[in-house]
C-alpha cells in the first residue's frame, strides 16, 4: 500500500477509534490507575520479561534454558517486525492526532502502529505459558494489562494493540521453529 493510501486509510481508522481512546485515555485522569498503568508500561518495556527469562533456568531447571533461548529469539525477531511495521506504517499516535487524549508517559519511538509492546507481552505469554502452564495466571492479567495500557495512556489506538497482539501470537508460532535450526536441535525441545 502506498503511504498516500496508509495515511488515508489510517486517517478514517483514526475518527472511528478516538472516542474509545478518548474514553480510555480518561482513566489515567485518576492517579492510583495513571499509576497502575504507567508501572505495567513500564515494566512492559522489557525489565518484567528480562526477568523472566532469566529466572526461567532458576526455576525450572536446565530444560527451561530451551524456553529463555526460544523467548530471546521470538523478542529480537519481535523488534525487527515492529520497527518493520511501524517504519512503514507511520500511523500518528492517538495523542498527536487529538487534544483529547492526554498523554500519560513518553513513548519510546515515534509511531503506533502495531504496539511493539504488546506484541512482546503475548509473545513472551504464549512461550512461557505453553512451556509453564503454572505461569499462565500471573502472565496472562499482566499481558493483558500491558496491552491495555497502551491505550490508556494514550501512546495507542485499540487496533494497534490488536494488531500488536496477532503478531505476537504469530511470533511466538514461528519461534517454535528454532528447534530446527542445525546445531539447537537438541537444545530445544520440539513444540
Amino acid at each position: 500500500m502506498s503511504s498516500a493510501r496508509m495515511d488515508h486509510f489510517f486517517d478514517r481508522v483514526d475518527r472511528i477509534e478516538m472516542p474509545l481512546c478518548i474514553t480510555l485515555n480518561r482513566i489515567c485522569l485518576r492517579r492510583g490507575a495513571r499509576g497502575l498503568f504507567a508501572a505495567a508500561s513500564r515494566l512492559g518495556d522489557g525489565i518484567f520479561w528480562y526477568l523472566l527469562i532469566a529466572a526461567l533456568p532458576a526455576l525450572y531447571g536446565p530444560a527451561a534454558l530451551a524456553t529463555s533461548l526460544r523467548m530471546v529469539v521470538a523478542g529480537v525477531a519481535g523488534v525487527a517486525l515492529y520497527k518493520v511495521l511501524k517504519g512503514r506504517t507511520g500511523r500518528r499516535r492517538p495523542f498527536v492526532r487529538d487534544r483529547g487524549v492526554r498523554l500519560a508517559v513518553r513513548p519510546l519511538d515515534r509511531y503506533s502502529f502495531p504496539s511493539g509492546h504488546t506484541l512482546h507481552a503475548v509473545s513472551f505469554t504464549v512461550i512461557a505459558a505453553s512451556a509453564y502452564g503454572e505461569l499462565a495466571w500471573v502472565l496472562v492479567p499482566f499481558a493483558l494489562l500491558v496491552a491495555m495500557s497502551r491505550v490508556a495512556l494514550g501512546l495507542h489506538y485499540p487496533t494497534d494493540v490488536a494488531a500488536g497482539a496477532v503478531v505476537g501470537a504469530l511470533v511466538a508460532w514461528a519461534s517454535g521453529f528454532v528447534a530446527l535450526l542445525p546445531g539447537l536441535s537438541g537444545l530445544l525441545p520440539s513444540f
